[in-house]
């Protein structure tokens, strides 16, 4: 339940950007045809600190490859975080109008499939898909290994290590380069705030009277409770339902299928918001004052 950026830097993917350079068979090395490259990204005037620096990391990624031969257009996908976290529960009316349509949004985007605000359908991914995809798709191996090399694309014991340009536009953006202790100092410190968090919240008087009357009254529902953590509580019901969907995801069934899945989601969810009324009405102010990020391992 605790809060996750969902704003989706997609420029840097494995099919990063489109390229012009010299055709490798070609004695004249003249520049192969390619799109021309799109324009820097203006920055919106309500994005955070975080968003920003998404959007100066893609211009300058983009110029870096411009200086370089290559053509790479910038692209940043921002999501609308209210309306992802509208069934949560924080707002009771918002979460009830919501999941009466949607359930929990694990199977929605299976039955609304062409809607690009229901998470999941196909609309909605589509939106993240990079502008450049199919230029790389279509380079020669040889444009290619040349272009990965330009853009930053190594590995060195099997693991992924920032350089070229990806290297240049993180450091424009997110300044120099950490150490790994640094990163291993910084790790450590975040856990340990979750962890601190999690455990104010679980050791809570209210909320774990709160949460065993929640899950009293899940169980008389007939849902299954397999945990009473504050922490844990409020997302059960819903893990539970997106355990059971298909390895391929919801999109790989077949429409009047997902139809008869997001009934019985739609269900579920008014039984447990219900149930976790209360709860929910005192859990969110105390997340407020202990955010976390879920700590596992």
């Amino acid at each position: 339940m605790a809060a996750i950026s969902v704003i989706a830097l997609s420029g840097c993917s494995d099919d990063g950007g489109a390229v012009a350079m010299p055709d490798a068979s070609s004695p004249s090395g003249s520049a192969s045809a390619a799109p021309s490259s799109g324009a820097e990204l203006a920055i919106p005037a309500d994005a955070n600190e975080e968003t920003r620096k998404q959007y100066v990391e893609q211009n300058a990624l983009a110029a870096c490859m411009r200086a370089k031969g290559f053509v790479y257009t910038p692209h940043v996908t921002r999501y609308d975080q209210d309306a992802l976290s509208e069934g949560d529960g924080r707002d009771y009316a918002a979460a009830k109008k919501y999941r009466e349509k949607y359930g929990f949004g694990i199977w929605a985007g299976a039955v609304y499939r062409n809607d690009p605000n229901v998470w999941g359908s196909q609309a909605y991914n589509d939106k993240d898909t990079s502008p450049n995809a199919a230029y790389v798709a279509a380079l020669s191996p040889a444009q290619r290994k040349a272009y990965d090399e330009a853009f930053g694309k190594t590995t060195r014991n099997g693991k992924r290590v920032q350089a070229g340009c990806v290297k240049e536009a993180d450091e424009k953006a997110y300044g120099p380069a950490k150490s790994q202790a640094e990163i291993d100092k910084q790790n450590a410190e975040d856990r340990q705030r979750s962890l601190d968090a999690q455990q104010a919240l679980n050791g809570d008087p209210q909320l774990v009277s709160l949460a065993q009357q929640y899950a009293s009254c899940l169980t008389k529902e007939g849902i299954e409770v397999t945990t009473t953590q504050p922490t844990s509580i409020g997302d059960m019901v819903k893990f539970q339902v997106s355990s059971q969907t298909p390895g391929g995801g919801v999109l790989s069934v077949d429409k009047s299928e997902a139809v008869s899945k997001l009934t019985r989601e739609i269900d579920l969810a008014g039984k447990d918001l219900t149930c976790g009324k209360a709860f929910r009405a005192a859990y969110f102010p105390k997340l407020a004052q202990h955010p976390f990020q879920d700590v596992t391992g």
